[in-house]
């Protein structure tokens, strides 16, 4: 097939997660990105000139990134406009034009389900407003039920996501109760009995089933934060073998600022590795401030709060991750957060664009280092003809003779981005 004014750059090849030290994973949680755009903020790189952020972050060598998804946050709103948090709005509507954006910028998608009309960690678990009059047993059908319909939603829209986590910090349960109504029977513990234990398993499998249905490709990630306490760490993915769920991925959470120094990361990494040597491990989330201490902060720790502190973290902690042989995977928190030539409030102090000028900080470009650049994708451009030959589908498989729009196409078995 002859093509005119191609342009292939072949960037890498996507490995199973047995290979994981061969491909390495990058990016950010970007959750809030439409928010920056609708608002007008500026974002520049690190000599100020300004940017189009995603590109920007494509070039450095960025590959995929992550997008929190709630069940229903505007009855959360409506039901307690005095405890909702104006960050935590990320309906299904909402997510599905910034995955689109995402993944025809050619990166690739962690999609991160917080089962709730609002933040779901380890201190909130709270069953969505719509659901909490049901049993356990509906409870794991309706689970399974918006799982799948959410999946064939975004697959409808064009979007397939790479990585899927079913739960968002889930070291304690999920669906614990409706808001405020808290039952401890539905928590789990180290010493909770079998029967909750149960529960939460059956809650994730029915999860994970849905998954698997839509998506048989994607890799599932069992995501915690537990990394100050390796026994609990330990216990929660010895409990998740003796329950039989079906995952590929161990995420982790982890703030030096709440959980210590990068030898408690180190310490936890090395546990992890020795005791499931057939999981691979990623960082789903980090952050360290570039000015003032994170609000709650509750460790003391070795970098200042400056700048250059932030990139000495950030250099320590690709460095830490590039010794362990399962970890592929980093990133960082919040991203894209940068109010500069906005209205919005600028409190938030952790993110690789600094509030106070626009500007990338220095790691950025450090934590993007950790990556090995793009997964199986050929960046053609699109002047060229000669589309006789073989067929195109977009990622609903509709077939083409050659795609007329940019996106993303399957075209020889391999992944392609027209721009």
């Amino acid at each position: 097939m002859k093509l005119k004014n191609l342009i292939l750059m072949i960037f890498g090849i996507s490995v199973m997660a047995s290979n994981a030290a061969e491909f390495r994973y990058v990016g950010g949680d970007i959750s809030l990105f439409p928010e920056y755009q609708e608002a007008g903020s500026k974002y520049k790189d690190e000599n100020g000139n300004n940017i189009d952020l995603l590109p920007y972050l494509y070039d450095l060598g960025m590959n995929a990134m992550r997008v929190r998804l709630f069940v229903d946050p505007q009855a959360f709103e409506a039901a307690h406009p005095n405890d909702y948090d104006p960050n935590a709005c990320q309906s299904l509507p909402y997510i599905i034009p910034l995955c689109q954006e995402i993944t025809e910028q050619g990166f690739d998608l962690m999609l991160d389900f917080h089962y709730s009309d609002t933040w779901a960690d380890p201190a909130a678990q709270w069953i969505p407003d719509a659901w909490k009059y049901l049993s356990d047993e509906q409870l794991m059908e309706k689970i399974y039920a918006y799982t799948k319909e959410t999946l064939i939603t975004l697959q409808e829209n064009g979007i397939s996501p790479k990585f899927i986590q079913p739960g968002n910090e889930i070291s304690y349960g999920l669906l614990w109760g409706s808001y405020g109504n808290d039952i401890p029977g539905n928590h789990v513990y180290i010493n909770s009995s079998d029967a909750s234990w149960q529960r939460f398993g059956d809650l994730l499998k029915a999860a994970i089933t849905a998954c698997r249905e839509v998506c048989p490709d994607a890799e599932i990630i069992i995501h915690t934060e537990r990394v100050a306490q390796v026994n609990v760490l330990t216990n929660f993915y010895d409990k998740m073998k003796n329950l039989d769920i079906d995952y590929d991925v161990i995420g982790l959470s982890y703030y030096p600022y709440f959980h210590g120094n990068m030898s408690v990361l180190n310490n936890a990494l090395t546990t992890l590795e020795s005791r499931y040597p057939e999981k691979s491990i990623m960082i789903v989330e980090t952050g360290f401030p570039y000015a003032w201490e994170v609000p709650g902060t509750t460790e003391k720790v070795d970098y200042q709060y400056t700048l250059e502190g932030q990139n000495q973290f950030a250099k320590e902690l690709v460095e830490t991750l590039l010794s362990h042989e399962n970890v592929d995977g980093l990133f960082w928190w919040w991203l894209e957060y940068n109010a500069f030539g906005s209205q919005l409030n600028n409190w938030y102090n952790a993110p690789l664009f600094d509030s106070r000028t626009g500007k990338a900080t220095p790691a950025l470009k450090t934590i993007a280092s950790y990556g090995t650049g793009h997964t199986s994708v050929e960046m053609l451009n699109s002047d060229y003809s000669d589309t006789n030959e073989n067929s195109w589908y977009d990622l609903n498989g509709r077939k083409f003779n050659y795609p007329s729009s940019t996106g993303i196409y399957i075209h020889n078995g391999k992944k392609i981005v027209i721009r």
